[in-house]
């Protein structure tokens, strides 16, 4: 195949903005298209050799698989090989475990999947993942399994028939993208059938251009390389992706693989040395940037600089250099005699991925070795799995099922119910603790929540798919309330996050890392470019509002004001500040006016609510300014209040669960006086 050095030039635009984007420069908002570019040049690149031996007589699945073997394994293995000591001593027992099972996933090319399934409210934040970035690999590596055969087999049927399966399967391809953002986002973004017409596109480049000089054509080519950099600049996060949007970058590496040729103005800026020198190495670059990115993030509790994160691209770019000079050249050009046997490549393909998967097996078996650590950090240790790992059953983190609230009461097994607790899983931090402290005071309970879901009438999540039903679940459960002898709810839910969009700031160096959240009316569906804007916020501020008020009609109601967020990971926190000598005499806290900030408009809000059956409990008031002047606190003493970001621990719950019990009683003594209103008056 003739050396195109424009397309060298091209990996240079895809790969620079996905490190740009993942280092959080948010110029680069659209950086993640970067990938796609790559798809649509791997399809290119490895059609165009596969046309190449089938016209010549000699296709070969295994000259296939040892060139991929070659080009892909050498380097993907000496960067998960050198992730271990850094994940070793970084990363604590849930997230060694979660690394362990990536790093098996990657052996097998199947990281796509495995992330597909981990994601979720409750996954680890995809910037602490070191390997979160293969998943495009596992795409590649799935394409080239059925697709060398399925095109041998087409090919002998001609060019006509060869195109038109191809175009039918890229269109079937793009159409269920579009259906899929909507309706399963997570695996629109992770799984080849939605991925897959961008490869294709690459590949009908390369038979539109077999045998027939396609000429040059600098406008054409131009506005392919315009294309990319819109998309890179415009899109971000909101954007619905992949979907009709991600024509734009895959358009235009279309239109520059067809005509930014030799002579054009686009070809020679690709074709410069900065742009091809970058391009070369854009493989091993691509795979060093995101563990150098996470693992910085985790040797800290506090987010790098942008200074930092610079740095750290120009070193990925180094690291790259080196390992493609050392690893990937000798391998791909048998530069020693053992390199150059089939059966030699093929035999350390496979010890390899004996190796790497018997490594993320034990890892994952023996739970993150938690034994790494000092024997003083266990408590701490224990923190993020204690309620997750005891969590009622009635939460619900997938579709709901029917009836999921009579099934809950009979598990539970309760002969007669005086509190339910709603929400989402602000709600599950604190059932457990308080429902044992509404035990105590003789009251039974039942504690049912959902996942990112507001336990208000007529909320639905607006960045997630249709799987997700949170309106649905509101009116069952609600349903289910007013239907039994059920006298009070105690409503806790995370309202910033929802109304806002955004996860908290707390201003020193700690912001949370993650999407933006979005839940809105069912009746008011969202577009991106409106989610900020402050009608919206009014509104969904109102619905609050008559929410709660329509609660209040049918049952007393205990409502929890917004438990104030962290930041940071205080576990972690925690973890670095103990071995750093603070053990026993921990003090992580945030500052009390970024926590007013960010509540302002609710607090507000729920101070003016007033009713007889209400009562209210204010988690402000008890976390913040008591221990620690001026502050929220996180972590005091031999207690780690949080088991993560923002959900409470079991001690952080304790703080809280006695008010609450003490508001239900007061609810309870006052039934007496307090009216019978709304369907059960009727």
């Amino acid at each position: 195949m003739k050396y195109r050095p424009e397309i060298d030039g091209l990996r240079t635009v895809a790969v620079v903005p996905v490190i740009l984007f993942h280092a959080g420069f948010s110029a680069f908002s659209g950086g993640f298209v970067g990938v796609d570019v790559f798809f649509v040049i791997s399809g290119y690149l490895i059609t165009t050799l596969l046309l190449q031996d089938l016209e010549r007589g000699r296709f070969s699945l295994l000259d296939f698989y040892e060139r991929r073997i070659r080009r892909i394994l050498p380097a993907l293995c000496l960067v998960v090989a050198l992730c271990f000591p850094a994940a070793w001593v970084l990363m604590l027992p849930d997230q060694y475990r979660d690394f362990s099972q990536s790093v098996a996933a990657v052996a097998l090319f199947v990281s796509n999947v495995l992330f597909w399934l981990e994601s979720g409210y409750f996954a680890g934040a995809a910037e602490l993942k070191p390997l979160l970035h293969t998943w495009s690999l596992a795409v590649e590596e799935q394409y080239y399994v059925f697709f060398p055969v399925l095109l041998a087999f087409l090919w002998r049927f001609g060019r006509r028939t060869t195109v038109i399966v191809l175009v039918v399967l890229t269109l079937a391809s793009l159409l269920s993208t579009e259906w899929a953002w909507r309706f399963a986002r997570t695996a629109n973004f992770y799984l080849i059938p939605f991925r897959i017409w961008e490869l294709l596109a690459g590949s009908l480049c390369a038979i539109a251009m077999r045998h027939r000089e396609i000429p040059g054509h600098a406008l054409l080519g131009g506005l392919g390389l315009a294309m990319i950099c819109a998309a890179i600049l415009l899109f971000d996060e909101a954007t619905p992706f992949p979907s009709l949007y991600a024509l734009l970058p895959v358009g235009g590496s279309c239109l520059v693989i067809l005509f930014a040729r030799r002579g054009t103005l686009p070809a020679k800026l690709l074709s410069t040395a900065p742009f091809v020198g970058i391009g070369l190495i854009s493989y091993s670059a691509y795979l060093w940037h995101q563990p150098l990115f996470a693992f910085a993030r985790l040797a800290s509790p506090f987010a790098p600089s942008s200074l930092v994160m610079l740095f750290l691209s120009a070193v990925s770019l180094g690291a790259a250099f080196l390992s493609w000079r050392f690893v990937e050249q000798p391998f791909r050009k048998r530069g020693a005699p053992f390199l150059s046997k089939r059966r030699n490549i093929f035999a350390m393909a496979g010890i390899a991925g004996i190796a790497l998967m018997g490594a993320g097996g034990v890892g994952h078996l023996r739970d993150g070795f938690p034994n790494r650590f000092e024997p003083g950090l266990d408590a701490i240790l224990a923190v993020p799995d204690e309620w997750w790992s005891k969590r009622a059953a009635c939460h619900v983190e997938d579709v709901p099922k029917p009836h999921p609230i009579e099934d809950c009461i009979m598990r539970a097994g309760h002969p007669g119910i005086d509190v339910a607790l709603i929400g989402d899983s602000h709600s599950l931090a604190i059932s457990e603790v308080v429902q044992a402290d509404l035990r105590a005071r003789g009251l039974t309970s039942y504690a049912v929540s959902y996942t990112g879901c507001i336990g208000l009438p007529g909320f639905y999540r607006v960045d997630v798919d249709a799987s997700h039903q949170c309106a649905r679940h509101n009116r069952e459960t609600l349903a289910f309330i007013r239907d039994t002898d059920i006298e009070t709810v105690v409503l806790t839910s995370r309202f910033p996050l929802y109304l806002y969009g955004t996860r908290f700031d707390n201003g020193e160096g700690g912001e949370e890392p993650g999407d933006p959240v979005w839940i809105d009316l069912v009746t008011e569906r969202d577009t991106p470019a409106g989610r900020t804007d402050p009608a919206r916020r009014a509104r969904v501020l109102d619905a609050y509002r008559s929410g709660i008020l329509a609660l209040l009609e049918d049952v007393n109601v205990v409502l929890v004001y917004p438990i104030p967020e962290a930041g940071w990971n205080v576990v972690r926190y925690a973890v670095h500040e103990t071995i750093s000598g603070q053990a026993g005499r921990l003090e992580i806290s945030t500052d009390i006016d970024a926590y007013r900030d960010r509540t302002a408009e609710i607090v507000d809000l729920f101070d003016d609510l007033d009713h007889p059956n209400l009562r209210k409990v204010d988690p402000g008031r008890i976390l913040c300014d008591t221990l620690v002047p001026d502050r929220c606190v996180n972590a005091f003493g031999d207690m780690v209040l949080y088991r993560d970001e923002d959900h409470l621990s079991y001690a952080g719950a304790a703080f809280l669960a006695p008010a609450i019990g003490e508001a239900v009683e007061d609810l309870a003594r006052s039934a007496a006086t307090i009216p019978v209103t709304g369907e059960r008056a009727r």
